[in-house]
């Protein structure tokens, strides 16, 4: 009896368990049915939404910038120690080149000059007296009175004092253009730029009073690449564009640096600025750009069409009724026109979502229909238009 009910207990487990097998695999049969006839989402742009690369000329563009300087600035020194009387300037005081800007106690100049003209009288009063004595002597020897010998004392004694004449006169010259340098005139007509004494200053020789600054021609020096200086030349014209100012204002490239700067590798670029109006000031910050013509035809595509990841560009294509993820490498770049260059990587044939949009993924169906056709759309980036999926 025990016998019979372990085996019928047995036989029950068995069915039970093969009851349960069967009901999973159905299960699973209709899920994986579910799951295989779900719709595939096709996603749909607009025509404005994808475009061809097109072949476009692109003006290289090369910018530098930097403070402006006046090239003709004079510095105003003291030529002589003194007690500074007067200074008839002040900044920003516009003066003409020759004209009185103040003047320097020269007393000691002018007494040593004085003391050198009594020395020019002295010696100027012993060469007369050499010369009477010269000529009294040779009537002398002429009539054998003196010897050969006291003629030649006196004609040596003769030649000294116009030596000494000489030098005396040297060094009053001297002491007349001690007092005519150490005159305070302007060097240059200009802009008194910088004012560094006052009147009643002690004031040392070459020490330095004022500076003088001719504002009629500016110059612009910036730092251009290696690469790119070779499309320079000196002459060629430019824009400058000067901090404050409105629009920018011509110019052109007056010299260019024989040798790279060691420290940034960079060649320095002297820029020469026309500015008669006296319009801007030296020490404003400007940038110049100079625009250098493109010969070549570049395939170029909207700069909103290009990602990057990794450190590597890339844009999205539809091919064959697919999306295509595709490396390239970018160019030159043009913000003014929104385009960039690229060089490898997309052939001119080349269907490209003009923008960027999130959640894409390669081998997605993708197409493109009529305006205002599409039904929905993926998740857009920021700033960007998004595809509509059917």
């Amino acid at each position: 009896m025990r016998k019979r009910w372990l085996i019928g207990g047995s036989v029950a487990m068995i069915v039970a368990a093969t009851a349960i097998a069967v009901v999973s695999r159905a299960k699973s049969s209709d899920g994986a049915g579910d799951k295989d006839n779900k719709p595939v989402v096709t996603l749909e742009f607009t025509p404005a939404e994808v475009v061809r690369p097109q072949r476009l000329s692109m003006p290289e563009q090369i910018e530098f910038s930097g403070p402006l300087t006046a090239p003709r600035t004079a510095v105003v020194r003291a030529k002589a120690a003194g007690t500074l009387l007067s200074l008839s300037v002040a900044e920003g005081s516009r003066v003409k080149a020759g004209q009185p800007l103040g003047s320097i106690d020269l007393s000691d100049l002018r007494s040593r000059a004085a003391e050198r003209t009594a020395g020019v009288d002295s010696a100027r009063a012993r060469l007369d007296e050499a010369e009477r004595t010269y000529r009294s002597n040779i009537d002398l020897a002429n009539q054998k009175f003196i010897s050969a010998n006291a003629l030649e004392s006196s004609r040596a004694a003769l030649e000294a004092a116009r030596a000494q004449l000489k030098s005396a006169q040297a060094q009053l010259d001297t002491s007349m253009l001690g007092i005519r340098e150490a005159a305070l005139t302007a060097p240059i007509g200009g802009v008194v730029g910088k004012r560094s004494v006052l009147p009643g200053e002690k004031v040392s020789a070459e020490q330095e009073l004022l500076t003088v600054v001719d504002l009629s021609t500016l110059e612009l020096a910036g730092v251009v690449d290696t690469r790119q200086v070779s499309m320079l030349v000196p002459g060629q014209p430019l824009a400058v564009r000067v901090e404050g100012a409105g629009a920018a204002v011509p110019a052109r490239i007056d010299r260019i640096a024989p040798m790279a700067d060691a420290g940034t590798r960079g060649i320095r670029v002297v820029v020469v600025l026309a500015n008669p109006g006296e319009v801007f000031r030296a020490g404003q910050y400007a940038s110049a750009v100079v625009t250098v013509a493109d010969p070549a035809q570049r395939l170029t595509l909207p700069i909103g069409a290009v990602g990057q990841a990794s450190g590597q560009d890339y844009v999205w294509t539809l091919e064959h009724g697919t999306l295509v993820r595709r490396l390239v490498i970018t160019g030159r770049r043009d913000a003014l026109i929104g385009r960039v260059e690229v060089t490898q990587g997309l052939d001119a044939n080349a269907q490209v979502l003009a923008v960027r949009f999130d959640t894409l993924k390669e081998g997605a169906p993708a197409r493109v229909v009529a305006k205002g056709a599409a039904s929905s759309l993926p998740a857009a980036s920021a700033g960007t238009t998004s595809a509509k999926a059917s």
